[in-house]
């Protein structure tokens, strides 16, 4: 049968993306399967989403990574912030999943978001460092930036009928913080 693990996580995403509710049975006869022969997979349900938004997560890190490398000279917050919303528009059924209390807790959701928050981190560090700040709060700014880039997916087009509400909070943000230069 090669790879059932990896077959069941995709047909799951695909139930996922296709806005069909995700029951065992219903995913073990897409798979081609028993529903019994699924524990011997996962254990749960739960235990499959939770790989399947850890994935997610991991995705994300990937492309929010990918965007910060072809970022230009002081773009780098802005490219990460973007690229998160985009990912989340893009997998709307998956980015919810990533944020579902009933799995955000799972062990290796908690650690694939850490990492990608770790990513964000870094970049903040970077960015704080190539602007010779002494002593930023890293840590706040970091949670502010992935904060400022949920919120703005989770509005999606909802303000204003904007598509892209995430260009106008980094506008938004960048006049708030940055100092009246008249």
């Amino acid at each position: 049968m090669g790879d059932l693990r990896g077959r069941l996580l995709r047909e799951a995403r695909g139930m996922l993306e296709e806005g069909q509710p995700l029951h065992l049975r219903a995913l073990a006869s897409r798979a081609g399967i028993t529903a019994a022969s699924m524990y011997h997979h996962y254990e749960s349900k739960t235990e499959l989403l939770g790989e399947l938004a850890a994935g997610g997560f991991k995705e994300l890190k990937r492309e929010l990574e990918a965007a910060d490398d072809a970022a230009g000279q002081g773009q780098r917050l802005r490219a990460w912030a973007t690229g998160y919303f985009h990912f989340a528009r893009r997998e709307p059924a998956l980015f919810a999943l990533m944020f579902d209390p009933e799995v955000a807790g799972l062990a290796p959701v908690a650690e694939a978001r850490a990492a990608a928050l770790a990513s964000l981190h870094g970049i903040v560090g970077d960015v704080a460092a190539a602007q010779a700040r002494v002593n930023p709060p890293l840590e706040q700014i970091t949670l502010a930036v992935w904060a400022a880039s949920h919120g703005a997916a989770t509005l999606g087009d909802t303000v204003r009928g904007q598509t892209d509400v995430v260009d106008e909070v980094i506008v938004g943000l960048e006049a708030l913080f940055r100092p009246d230069r008249r």
